[in-house]
């Protein structure tokens, strides 16, 4: 792989090849590409939908949209000093193409933007949920009318392969999705492969799936046009996806430690003891005692901590540059960090204190109870309707689905995956709303 052909400006439909010297400086390709992402209907939804702890109505917690803000700033940072460095060491990218280091910002901010974008309501619980309904519930009774390929797209459902649809599927009038960059649309696969075969791997880029089997052909050219190589039934990473998946790590890490500790789950001793732990080397004992009250303490502890995170993960990322061009790096940049103890005591004691909590388990249990009706009522009447047997109930659940939302299409497969995405889209507040009227 080569920096001129990861870097690609081009999108959907493009007959000809968009130059980076040509480029509009006050509106770059790939700040385009944030903004089309920032005001799409599949980003607003995110605003209703659970990142881990539910809703407070004590205290704010993280929503997907506010995780994924956070996300994409930590994002900016890391692509741009990354780029910084990637421009030193490869000068005919800026002097002889035009690149500058915030492209590489602008790169990674839109594809980390939009990381979160596929994911059902009710966070990873949602996502278990639905391929708990194709495996072991009532979607079962559909294996029989699919390809292995196909059942295994279901049954394992994806949030990363539904963003990836939602981002580059065409609808009547759009072709193309948002038509983002390819170099935006590379960074934003953090899986490379489909959901079928599956097998056992250590390679952090193989351990899910990133696209659909409906998205197979766009996939393989958006591959192909970055020059990507394939490696055996899976490609190699576009190499600035190690920094969005850095970024969310970041993210994730700390935040979702902050939340806990603002909900009183985690008491301040420890959260102090642990995050002290991180940024002891950084800290500015004078300032940090002058603080008088404990989200002030937080919130100094939390930005030093992202801070030496990311200047972490720029160091590793550069450090492998070579290996990660090769498609020959097989970890996540903060694996091989010299802070991974303190990350993992961090993560250790937010699933004691907050994965595990009752108020999470809860909606858990919520989430499965409702993805589950609104899965087995719609599939049977997209199903019913596909066949031409739909009867007056079935008529009155699709009526709920949005216009211009596609649902049946001309194949069982692409009937089922769009209905099971249609659900995926839904806000957790709407989900909620929708099984109750079924009830």
């Amino acid at each position: 792989m080569n920096w001129n052909d990861l870097l690609s400006l081009k999108r959907f439909g493009d007959q000809t090849k968009r130059i980076r010297k040509e480029q509009d400086e006050t509106r770059l390709g790939f700040e385009v590409d944030y903004d089309r992402i920032v005001f799409s209907s599949a980003f607003r939804s995110l605003q209703d939908k659970t990142q881990v702890i539910p809703f407070s109505k004590t205290d704010f917690v993280h929503t997907r949209l506010t995780h994924s803000l956070e996300v994409s700033v930590v994002a900016r940072t890391l692509g741009r000093l990354a780029g910084k460095e990637i421009l030193y060491k490869h000068p005919s990218l800026s002097e002889i193409d035009g690149y500058k280091s915030n492209d590489f910002g602008a790169i990674v901010a839109a594809a980390a933007l939009s990381h979160d974008i596929g994911n059902p309501p009710f966070g990873h619980s949602g996502e278990k949920a639905i391929g708990y309904f194709f495996s072991n519930g009532k979607g079962k009774k559909y294996k029989e009318m699919l390809s292995d390929a196909e059942y295994c797209d279901l049954s394992n459902f994806e949030g990363n392969a539904n963003g990836f649809k939602i981002l580059v599927e065409s609808k009547d009038g759009l072709p193309g999705g948002l038509r983002l960059s390819y170099g935006t649309l590379g960074a934003f696969i953090k899986y490379p492969k489909t959901s079928f075969p599956q097998y056992k791997t250590q390679n952090i880029s193989e351990k899910k799936f990133g696209v659909f089997q409906s998205e197979l052909t766009f996939f393989q050219e958006l591959m192909n046009s970055l020059k990507i190589q394939k490696n055996n039934s899976s490609y190699a990473r576009h190499p600035l996806a190690f920094l969005v998946e850095a970024a969310d790590d970041i993210c994730y890490t700390i935040i979702d430690f902050e939340d806990g500790i603002n909900l009183g789950w985690i008491s301040e001793s420890y959260a102090l003891e642990y995050l002290l732990n991180l940024v002891r080397d950084q800290i500015d004992k004078n300032k940090f005692n002058s603080l008088k009250y404990k989200s002030d303490r937080m919130s100094y502890l939390r930005a030093l901590a992202i801070n030496s995170l990311i200047k972490e993960s720029v160091s590793i990322f550069l450090e492998n540059e070579d290996k990660i061009l090769q498609g020959k790096y097989n970890k996540s940049l903060l694996e091989s960090s010299k802070y991974k103890a303190q990350m993992e005591d961090i993560i250790s004691l937010s699933v004691k204190k907050i994965y595990q909590s009752k108020e999470v388990v809860e909606k858990e249990v919520i989430g499965y109870s409702v993805i589950n009706a609104l899965m087995k009522v719609f599939t049977q009447a997209s199903v019913n309707k596909f066949n031409n047997k739909e009867n007056s109930f079935d008529s009155v659940i699709l009526k709920l689905v949005p216009e211009g939302v596609p649902i049946i299409s001309n194949s069982i497969y692409k009937t089922l995956l769009n209905t099971t995405c249609f659900i995926a889209s839904l806000s957790d507040g709407k989900a909620m709303e929708i099984s109750n009227k079924l009830k």
